[in-house]
């Protein structure tokens, strides 16, 4: 994930390369952030992954699972 410090910011989707803008440290679409610590019995153990996705990657990655997503509805958005 890159955020580029200034007043127009952007990431990069690490799976397709597109650029998000960022305005005030606002997305301006969905991205799904994934922070991760890997820990004992990995294979990763004591690393830490940070990246984020689009939505429309997110969206072919986790329709390939074999179980689906657990999704909620929220009634008041902050």
């Amino acid at each position: 994930m890159e955020i580029r410090k200034n007043r127009e910011e952007k990431m990069v989707c690490n799976s397709c390369g597109k650029e998000i803008a960022v305005v005030k440290g606002i997305a301006r679409e969905g991205v799904a952030r994934i922070e991760l610590d890997w820990g004992y019995f990995s294979k990763k153990d004591g690393e830490h992954h940070s990246a984020c996705l689009c939505e429309d990657c997110y969206d072919k990655i986790t329709g390939a699972f074999s179980i689906p997503v657990t999704v909620y509805e929220k009634n008041e958005l902050l």
